[in-house]
């Protein structure tokens, strides 16, 4: 009983410790409907080939500004359907076998662990050989998943005196081109993780708008009823 009242007090200590570690804002901007856009299609070629995102229909991606041709043409590889959600062909029997671990799901991550773990999370890979896919990250530390951005991003090594990560081997983008890639790709997994959020705010600013003016309108009513009473 006083582990556990003691884990209970360490917990705001070690969630306030956590968000400390991720200084950088994950740059989440759902309205820009080209980031989100380039940010689908980096999650279909990358990250759908393990995760799964079994809450998201191909046919909401149009809801960034995508025709139905363009999701068909760009996005879906092997016979999927505009209507289905975005399920993965790897047995995750077998996945556990290869990795460790079975891939989550991908639909709520964002909602799950914040953008900026995210956006900070998939910059931060490293190699590291004791590691059983050759990788480790700054963020989750013995992390089972394998940098599948590589060839993108570089290899880095972590410098164990200043804890800072170096490029050791440049990829495919530079520095910049590959965290704007990534912004993308945060970008659009905010927004799968809650698709109708623009609409939910827009429609809660109206209801707000709509009760101010009702509120004044029966101020006014009550102070014209009370004024005949007195």
């Amino acid at each position: 009983m006083k582990n556990l009242w003691l884990g209970l007090l360490l917990l705001p200590a070690l969630a306030w410790a956590n968000e400390a570690a991720i200084t950088v804002k994950a740059p989440v901007d759902l309205s820009n409907h080209d980031s989100l856009q380039r940010g689908a299609k980096v999650f279909v070629n990358y990250c759908l080939n393990c995760h799964s995102a079994n809450y998201m229909r191909y046919n909401r991606l149009q809801d960034i500004g995508l025709s139905e041709k363009q999701i068909k043409d760009n996005l879906l590889f092997a016979g999927e359907k505009v209507g289905d959600t975005m399920q993965v062909a790897i047995d995750p029997v077998e996945a556990k076998k290869w990795f460790g671990a079975t891939p989550p799901d991908l639909s709520v991550e964002v909602r799950a662990r914040g953008a900026d773990w995210l956006y900070a999370y998939l910059r931060g890979f490293y190699k590291d050989d004791t590691r059983p896919t050759g990788w480790n990250n700054t963020v989750y530390d013995k992390v089972a998943m394998p940098h599948v951005l590589y060839e993108l991003q570089g290899v880095q090594e972590l410098n164990h005196e200043t804890q800072a990560l170096e490029l050791v081997k440049p990829g495919k983008l530079s520095p910049s081109e590959y965290n704007a890639m990534v912004g993308d790709l945060t970008n659009f997994m905010a927004f799968m993780a809650e698709p109708a959020k623009q609409s939910r705010q827009m429609i809660g600013i109206f209801v707000l708008l709509f009760l101010g003016v009702m509120l004044v309108l029966v101020k006014k009513i009550k102070a014209e009823y009370w004024k005949d009473i007195k």
